[in-house]
């Protein structure tokens, strides 16, 4: 079954969703940690929640944690059981967030910019809300030491869902980050099914 426009596919493949990323449950664990130093008693946003894995694990160290996504189907399954006072979801278009300039100390997007169609205007859009000396949380999946059974569910995803998937190396995404005026100041590459780059980035 070929789905071609990409908020149907998301809407399509949200209940199940969470059974696929627990394939990855130890590097996103890793990753929740780094997460929570960086956005203690501050105001986040995080663009193209999904169903909340980040948020969910992450929002109660924040003072205030709002979490995006495009995908109505993604946000019903991310906002199941939230009892956080502190975290809220609404709908929002990456490419046209609905905030005012300057409204957050930290902007998280994770495993999104490589399959949007215009990554760097939703790049745009971030440094717009982000605060001055503020700073982005951009972890993304990356095309580096894949294995025969990851191409294989890769082949399969882009077939599927239609989605055109941007396969940058660890080197050309710290380089689109760059050519965006996100300037990278600290990553690491954790072990997932694709290798994640974590990385976290300041706009100049």
């Amino acid at each position: 079954m070929l789905i071609k426009n990409q908020k149907t596919f998301w809407n399509f493949y949200a209940p199940v969703y969470n059974i696929f990323m627990g394939i990855n449950k130890k590097s996103y664990q890793e990753m929740y940690q780094k997460i929570r130093k960086i956005i203690l008693k501050k105001q986040v946003l995080e663009v193209a929640t999904g169903t909340g894995l980040i948020a969910r694990n992450t929002a109660k160290f924040a003072k205030k944690y709002i979490a995006t996504d495009f995908s109505e189907n993604m946000l019903y399954q991310a906002q199941k059981g939230n009892q956080l006072e502190n975290l809220f979801f609404m709908q929002a278009d990456a490419c046209a967030l609905p905030f005012e300039k300057n409204s957050f100390d930290v902007v998280i997007i994770s495993n999104a910019l490589h399959i949007m169609p215009n990554p760097e205007k939703a790049l745009s859009e971030i440094a717009r809300v982000l605060k001055t000396g503020g700073i982005l949380i951009a972890p993304c999946l990356i095309n580096q030491n894949i294995n025969s059974s990851s191409l294989m569910l890769t082949k399969i995803f882009k077939t599927i869902s239609g989605v055109t998937m941007a396969n940058w190396n660890e080197k050309e995404y710290i380089q689109f980050l760059k050519n965006n005026r996100f300037h990278v100041k600290k990553k690491a590459v954790l072990k997932a099914t694709m290798p994640l780059l974590y990385a976290e980035a300041v706009y100049r």
